[in-house]
């Protein structure tokens, strides 16, 4: 009998975003970051405004994926930002 093994080098990556408002933007965050290759599971914590992901990914991709939602990293908020959260969360509550 033989087996090959297969070794993945997953990492946790925890980042604080803004713009975080109800379950809307906790659905629209997870399933739109489940996309990205290598994201193995994503978890979010809305009265810390926090998304722990784990996988094998590049950050940098995750935090623009986050931004283009309307969720930047805590400090990196705008007007425009806080727009795009509106439509995100409204299209989360429509993909519950």
């Amino acid at each position: 009998m033989s087996f090959d093994l297969i070794f993945l080098k997953i990492e946790i990556m925890k980042v604080q975003v803004e713009n975080m408002k109800c379950s809307g933007c906790i659905t629209s965050i997870k399933n739109e970051l489940k996309e990205i290759p290598g994201v193995i599971s994503v978890d979010v914590d809305l009265e810390k405004s926090e998304v722990t992901l784990a996988g094998e990914f590049e950050e940098n991709l995750i935090l623009k994926k986050l931004d283009h939602m309307g969720y930047p990293v805590v400090g990196h908020n705008s007007l425009m930002k806080k727009a795009k959260s509106y439509v995100s969360c409204a299209i989360g509550k429509i993909n519950k």
